[in-house]
Formats: C-alpha cells, sequence, structure tokens
C-alpha cells in the first residue's frame, strides 16, 4: 500500500499536476477532458460541430482568412506556404501576401484532405461551403508544388517535401500540421473524411480509422507559432472570416493520443503528463442490478488515487465498452438469455491505469413475452394496382424489431416501421390486410384485427397532395428539385416548403418558403442559383440564390447523402432519402424520377419500388412529370387515344382527332421501366408493340402538344 502524504504536501502536489488544466482555454469549459477513446472523441466533435457557426464561401472567404490565418509572423506583407522549404521558387516558405491566384509564381489554395479523397468528395454538395471550404483544411501554397500534391495519399518519408514511393510527403517542418489537420477532418465531418482514406498506415491499432502514420507525425512535430495563429483567429467570430470553432490537437496534441493511443505527443496542458507514475487502486464491489432481457445496471465502489481518478473503462467479454466519469453505467442493447463477462479498471489524470476487476458474469432474462398485437391498421393512398398500410406501434418488453405484413392471409413483406406499400395488385378488387409485430427472439404478436383494402379501377386519379417528382443532384451547382400536382385542382403553395437534413444529421435546415400555385397536371421546378445547364435554367420556376446569405443556396445545395423534406404547415408529407440516415449515399451523382404509379407523396422513401435512377446531368425529363392524371384540360390531347383496350396480338390504334404530330411511343411497366419505344410509322394510325408479355402497362404518346399517357391491357 502506498503511503499517505502529509496534507500540505498533497495539496501542493496537486496544485503543481493540475494548475496547467486551468490555462487550457475556456473553449473547452464544457467538454470533459478526463474522457479517453471514441468517448472523448465524439465530445470533442461535438464541440467543434457546434461552434462551427460561419460557414465561409471558398471565394472570397478562403483568400481573406487565409491573408489572416497564415500571415509570416516575421513579415506581415507574406504568407506561409504549407510544404515549401527554400527562399527562392516553386519549393519557397512564403510568398507575398497578395499574390494569391492560379498562375506559376502565385499561391492558392491547398485542401489538405484532398477534395477528391473525401467519401463523398468534398464538393459533392456542389456548394463553395464545408466542408469543401473548411478554413482549417485550407492553406496557402504554391500552385506548382499543390498541382505536384495533387491528390496523392500521405506517406512515410523524411526531409523535405515531395512525391515518395507511396505518395506525397508533407515534409520535416510540415507533417504535424498534416497530422493535426486530418484529425481535425475526422472528427468535423466523420466517415466521409476517414484518415485511412488520406493517408497510407495502419489502422488496427486504433478504434476507428485512424492510422500509426498521423499519430506519429503528430507526436514527432510540436505545434507550431502559425497553427496557434489559426486557432485563435477562428474562435473569434468577431473577425469577418472566422469560422467559430478551433482545431483541438493544435490546441493540445495529447489529446489525439488520448483517443487514438501511439506514441505520447506533447502534453500542452499539462493536464496529462506529470513525475504522477502511481496507479489508481483496483475498484472494488463491482455488482451487475436491475437486469432486464436486454439491460444490466453496472456499479462499483470508487478507486482510489495519490492524485485523483479521473474515469473508469468498463470492458465486456474483454472489450471495451465505454469509458464514464460516474461509478455507475446501464449496459443497454444486450441479447437476451446472454451470459456476459464484465469488468472495470481505473484511470488517473495522466493515463496511468488499474487493473481491471475481477469479472463478473451476469445473464440476461430470458425474453418470452410477445409484443402487442398492432392496432389502428388503416389502408389508404390506394391507386389500381397499390395502397399503403399504416398502423400504431406495438410495444414489448425488450422491443418491437419487425412487422409482418399478411395482404389475403399470405405474408407480403416486412417493415421495420409503422407503414409499409403493396404493390402489384389487381385492379378493382378487395384485399384482407393484417399486420403482427415480432421481438428480436422471434416472439410474435397475434395479427391484427382484419381491415378491407380495395384497389381503385384506374379509370379516375387518387391524387390527394403534391410529392416530389425529381431529384437532380449533378455536377457542380446543378441541383434542383421538381414538386408535381397530379390532382385534379390547382394548388396555391402558400404554407409548403423544402428543407435538407444535412448528411444526414439530426435536425433539418431553414425552410425555404414556396409560394405561387402550380396548375392541375403541372409541375414547378426549383434550381440552385448558381446551377448552369441550361435545361434547368430554362424549366426553373425559382431559383434560389447561391450566397452567404443562404447559406450557399441551402436547401437546394444537398447532395447525394443529404435527404429532402417537403412540408406544409410545417408537417413533412414528402421526403428523398432517409431522415438521420447518416452517410449513406442514397442519390450520389444521379438524377432519380418518381416512377409513373406514384401519385401521392410517402414520408418513408422508397427508392426501389417509388423511383427510377438516372445518370449524373440527365435532366431531359425536367419539367414534366407524365402521369395518368396529367395535361388532363388540353383539348388537343384529351382527343388523342388508343384502341383497342385490351391490345391484342400487340396491335395498337391511334385515334388522333386534334391532328397532332406524333413523335414518340412508348411502353412502361407498371413499375415505371421502358419496355418498348419506336419512332417509325406514328402517324399512320397503327403501330405493332412487339415482344411484350401480357399484362398491365402505360402506354406514353409523345406529340407536338405534349404527352399523353393511357393505360392499356395487352393480351
Amino acid at each position: 500500500m502506498a503511503k499517505k502524504l502529509p496534507f500540505a504536501i498533497f495539496l501542493l502536489l496537486f496544485f503543481l499536476i493540475t494548475k496547467p488544466f486551468f490555462a487550457q482555454q475556456s473553449y473547452y469549459s464544457d467538454v470533459d477532458l478526463n474522457l479517453t477513446g471514441v468517448t472523448l472523441k465524439n465530445a470533442l466533435a461535438v464541440k467543434i460541430i457546434n461552434t462551427h457557426t460561419n460557414a465561409l464561401d471558398y471565394t472570397p472567404g478562403i483568400w481573406e482568412a487565409s491573408r489572416a490565418t497564415d500571415v509570416n509572423p516575421a513579415n506581415s506583407s507574406e504568407v506561409l506556404l504549407i510544404y515549401g522549404y527554400s527562399t527562392t521558387g516553386t519549393t519557397s516558405r512564403t510568398r507575398g501576401i497578395n499574390d494569391n491566384g492560379g498562375s506559376n509564381g502565385e499561391w492558392n489554395r491547398e485542401h489538405v484532405y484532398a477534395n477528391s479523397l473525401g467519401n463523398p468528395d468534398l464538393d459533392a454538395a456542389g456548394t463553395n461551403g464545408p466542408p469543401y471550404a473548411d478554413a482549417h483544411n485550407l492553406r496557402p501554397s504554391d500552385t506548382q508544388i499543390n498541382s505536384s500534391r495533387g491528390n496523392k495519399r500521405f506517406a512515410t518519408g523524411s526531409g523535405n517535401s515531395g512525391a515518395v514511393t507511396d505518395g506525397w510527403y508533407p515534409g520535416d517542418e510540415w507533417k504535424g500540421d498534416v497530422a493535426r489537420i486530418i484529425m481535425y477532418m475526422y472528427l468535423r465531418y466523420g466517415d466521409q473524411c476517414k484518415p485511412t482514406q488520406v493517408g497510407v498506415g495502419d489502422s488496427s491499432a486504433t478504434p476507428d480509422d485512424m492510422i500509426d502514420l498521423f499519430l506519429q507525425w503528430n507526436a514527432e512535430d510540436p505545434v507550431s507559432d502559425i497553427e496557434r495563429q489559426r486557432n485563435t483567429f477562428h474562435e473569434n467570430t468577431s473577425n469577418t472570416y472566422a469560422q467559430g470553432n478551433r482545431n483541438p490537437f493544435i490546441d493540445n496534441p495529447r489529446l489525439a493520443t488520448r483517443i487514438w493511443g501511439g506514441p505520447n505527443a506533447e502534453d500542452i496542458w499539462g493536464i496529462y503528463s506529470s513525475s504522477d507514475t502511481e496507479a489508481p487502486t483496483v475498484p472494488t464491489n463491482l455488482m451487475a442490478s436491475n437486469i432486464t432481457t436486454s439491460s444490466i445496471d453496472v456499479s462499483w465502489t470508487a478507486a482510489t488515487d495519490n492524485v485523483a481518478v479521473t474515469s473508469y473503462d468498463v470492458f465486456v467479454d474483454g472489450n471495451l465498452s465505454t469509458n464514464t466519469t460516474s461509478t455507475s453505467i446501464t449496459l443497454d442493447n444486450l441479447n437476451s438469455n446472454t451470459t456476459y463477462s464484465i469488468t472495470v479498471l481505473a484511470k488517473d489524470a495522466v493515463g496511468n491505469e488499474s487493473a481491471q476487476t475481477t469479472a463478473i458474469t451476469p445473464k440476461t432474462l430470458e425474453d418470452t413475452e410477445a409484443p402487442t398485437t398492432p392496432s389502428n391498421v388503416v389502408v389508404s393512398n390506394e391507386t389500381d394496382t397499390t395502397f399503403k398500410v399504416t398502423w400504431t406501434a406495438s410495444t414489448d418488453n425488450t422491443a418491437v424489431t419487425v412487422y409482418e405484413i399478411y395482404i389475403s392471409g399470405n405474408l407480403d413483406g416486412t417493415s421495420t416501421n409503422t407503414e409499409y406499400t403493396v404493390t402489384g395488385l389487381t385492379a378493382s378488387t378487395s384485399f384482407g390486410v393484417r399486420v403482427l409485430a415480432k421481438d428480436a427472439v422471434g416472439n410474435a404478436s397475434p395479427l391484427s384485427t382484419p381491415v378491407n383494402g380495395t384497389t381503385t379501377d384506374g379509370g379516375t386519379s387518387s391524387a390527394n397532395e403534391l410529392f416530389f417528382s425529381e431529384y437532380v443532384e449533378g455536377s457542380s451547382n446543378n441541383k434542383a428539385l421538381e414538386i408535381a400536382n397530379v390532382t385534379s385542382s390547382p394548388v396555391n403553395l402558400s404554407g409548403y416548403s423544402i428543407r435538407r437534413n444535412g448528411n444526414g444529421g439530426s435536425s433539418w435546415s431553414a425552410p425555404l418558403n414556396l409560394s405561387g400555385t402550380i396548375a392541375s397536371g403541372d409541375v414547378y421546378v426549383i434550381i440552385n442559383g448558381s446551377a448552369g445547364l441550361q435545361k434547368l435554367i430554362d424549366e426553373a420556376d425559382l431559383v434560389h440564390p447561391n450566397s452567404s446569405a443562404t447559406n450557399n443556396g441551402e436547401p437546394i445545395n444537398f447532395n447525394g447523402n443529404d435527404p429532402i423534406g417537403l412540408f406544409k404547415n410545417d408537417v413533412l408529407i414528402d421526403i428523398i432519402g432517409v431522415f438521420n440516415g447518416g452517410s449513406g449515399n442514397f442519390a450520389k451523382d444521379r438524377t432519380l424520377r418518381r416512377k409513373l404509379t406514384v401519385v401521392n407523396p410517402n414520408t418513408t422513401f422508397d427508392l426501389v419500388n417509388e423511383w427510377e435512377e438516372f445518370a449524373r446531368d440527365n435532366v431531359e425529363n425536367i419539367g414534366v412529370h407524365n402521369t395518368a392524371t396529367a395535361s388532363i384540360n388540353d383539348e388537343v390531347l384529351n382527343q388523342i387515344k388508343a384502341y383497342p383496350n385490351p391490345a391484342v396480338n400487340g396491335i395498337i390504334k391511334i385515334q388522333n382527332g386534334g391532328n397532332a404530330i406524333i413523335n414518340k411511343v412508348s411502353v412502361f411497366s407498371i413499375e415505371g421501366k421502358e419496355v418498348y419505344t419506336t419512332t417509325k410509322n406514328l402517324n399512320q394510325n397503327t403501330i405493332l408493340i412487339e415482344n411484350i408479355e401480357t399484362g398491365i402497362y402505360f402506354l406514353k404518346i409523345n406529340s407536338d402538344f405534349g404527352n399523353k399517357l393511357q393505360k392499356i391491357l395487352v393480351k
């Protein structure tokens, strides 16, 4: 047992060890710096995301910020150039502060985390804002040396900067800067900016995708004055071109060691390094209580230390589960009827660790209780081949994991939420609908009380609301949305708005409020103000400016992992993508068009059943959504009809009472897939639809007066 220190000496030692803690920036006052591992990483990520309050434009924002943050401390008329190492030429360390541009002999903006190595690309949203224009990632660089680096991954080297066998070595002077920038980008943008994507190294010793290369560089190359200068500027939002947040690894490189391990980096604050080498005692009285089918409460008696215990690591089956400053924790999301081995160890501020406790082996309860029966089953949005089923959620002693939907006694499909769209039905037919709930171990509720769903005859529209009909995630700023009105009446857009769920996060953006009226059978097209495709410009009903005042055109600055919502009176009525769905790229570099069978909005994104996918910048159909109800008031199109219906032996005749010029005839399956098209002999009234199986189809007739869509049965 360690000898007790006299109280006065203890106080003095405690003061000397902890004094630097109070010297840390007040910026981190609401972050628990006693945490370790991924828990500390997440806490710092929340801090730098929440304080990133000013999204800079790439131009002029980054130019102006760089002139302030990277000014040479020894000469205010110069900026320091990353990767530079000589006094003149391409490899110069400095350049005139106003000698910026894209020509040889000038300095430009180097994306240290290369734009194209992000997943998706840092400019995938087609905006000038973050992450593409995150000032912490952009450093002045000679244009030619910037070009030489290109998008090469960082790799081991020595001496001055330059290409190496595996990629690019930034130079002895700059490798620490690079490492700390990559660490910042990983915290700020998560999986979009994994270190494994931009550096050559091994991540097996870290809890995530950090690699040993950057941990080594962070430890070997101390923080420079220029790095501190950049952090100081960007925290102070009274500076016009400041972002508001800091890079934590510049403030204290040891934070990286606390999170990812590796060699001990400099502890600028002094809170993690001292002459203290004594480990805390082992926690005692480890106990499990309040055991359920999916959770266990774990508690222990606090350990002691010669200075102070700061946190505890909790291990489950030998793997680190969490780090906490408390002496109790609830382990949840466990499997039922399963034995777990649980241990705990104590840590002090400098990382001294106790041994782990003797393991306890509690067992979760066996789950034999079935969920309650789903209730309030409702059938809505009926068409001749589909309808939507919704219900009130069941409850369970552990958790409901899936619902099964039965149509006329047969299992039709499953859903993890409380709605489901039934497809492939027969027109003018009633179907019995029932739902049951299951938990993770397969306990099943009784089937719900049956309700009837009846499909329409196909002759009338059941449309009752606006919905998204096209989503253009094109190159650069070529972003557009199309909203369709396939109801039988004009719709006033007052009360409607569009919002973006940036990067699948936990909140919606500020609304873009709409105005005007969409006529029956018409569409409303909204484009980003910096869109360059002429077709988008020609069809636009609303051009939303791309500027700092609109946060770079938000919400029409989405990328392939940014869900978009259509709201009516602040209530979500339609969505493209999955809200808070993380970084899943459901529409990266693609155009999505709503299938012709869809006539109502859906708050559950159904890419397979409701959307068709087209190549990037395919906007040939923007401005028109050809549903069965489109152009119903157009006198000429109403006089174009296809007969006989049903069509026998593929023979179709076209009645053209309005003398329109017919350009093309296409046939679409009930799922919206084109199965036949022809441009031949279209004005001779009779065409032969070849090689089409028996079934229900949409016949699309393109004429100089527009498009006519008609449902046909082929026998």
